[in-house]
């Protein structure tokens, strides 16, 4: 009986430590994001940063555009295959599925990282803004788009968003459940806001050179894709409720009437 009882505890004690070790991992997670966003926010708009978007090119043109379109392409497949339903069923066979969304931050976060790291700017403008008040407002929603994003994800669940919940409900021995729909403040107007929120961020520069129009290009073409197979997933999902709300909420712009499905 006593070394029943030591075997209990010890087993206790090894399920509490894994617990533990989940509930850090996810907010070391969530920790390099809250920095990968400064050095994204520094790296798009050009500033505080030694070397961003729009920087002196360094290396021949057809070198630097297919390390960045390589770069966009790792972005765009890790951010798409870590979402699916399918790659998740298989990925929980090897990660704790309370981890899964925090294994998915810290993936984006290092692809994130390497983009802004390896990038290679290409020189080249094509427009460039001349009055200091106009370059100014530009900046000033270049900042909105930013403070937008971060109130948009508290609207709907910041925490759940990054994996804090599934970690803290893992820890706490909590029941989680994420199929959860509802329509708060801007989704009632857009189904996709932070995708709004990023697009603005991704257009609303004074000087467009030519990679940062390839960034732009690229990454707004990435997002009319991955819309597609979200809501598909979402539909999957949460059926009807999310059918009748695709047919009647605009996808990106408010006041546009959804296309018939």
């Amino acid at each position: 009986m006593t070394t029943l009882v030591k075997s209990l505890g010890l087993q206790n004690a090894t399920l509490t430590a894994g617990k533990a070790a989940i509930f850090l991992y996810g907010f070391g997670s969530y920790g390099l994001f809250l920095a990968t966003a400064l050095v994204a926010a520094a790296f798009i708009g050009n500033f505080g940063l030694a070397g961003t978007m729009d920087s002196a090119p360094t290396v021949p043109l057809g070198q630097a555009l297919a390390i960045n379109l390589a770069l966009l392409t790792v972005f765009a497949l890790q951010h798409s295959i870590m979402a699916r339903p399918a790659f998740k069923r298989w990925w929980t066979q090897f990660i704790p599925p309370a981890a899964e969304r925090s294994t998915y931050v810290l993936a984006s976060n290092l692809a994130i990282l390497a983009l802004c790291y390896f990038w290679e700017p290409i020189g080249g403008t094509i427009w460039s803004v001349s009055s200091p008040a106009l370059t100014s407002a530009i900046y000033v929603v270049y900042a909105a788009g930013w403070v937008g994003l971060v109130a948009v994800t508290f609207c709907i669940d910041h925490f759940h968003l990054f994996g804090l919940r599934q970690v803290y409900c893992h820890l706490t021995d909590r029941e989680f459940d994420e199929k959860r729909f509802r329509v708060p403040g801007p989704y009632r107007f857009v189904r996709h806001p932070i995708y709004v929120c990023w697009l603005t961020i991704f257009w609303a520069t004074p000087t467009m050179t030519v990679a940062h129009l390839i960034f732009a290009l690229a990454t707004t073409a990435y997002i009319l894709i991955a819309i597609r197979f979200e809501e598909n997933d979402l539909e999957a999902m949460l059926g009807k409720q999310y059918a009748v709300y695709r047919r009647t909420v605009p996808m990106l712009v408010p006041g546009l009437r959804p296309k018939a499905r």
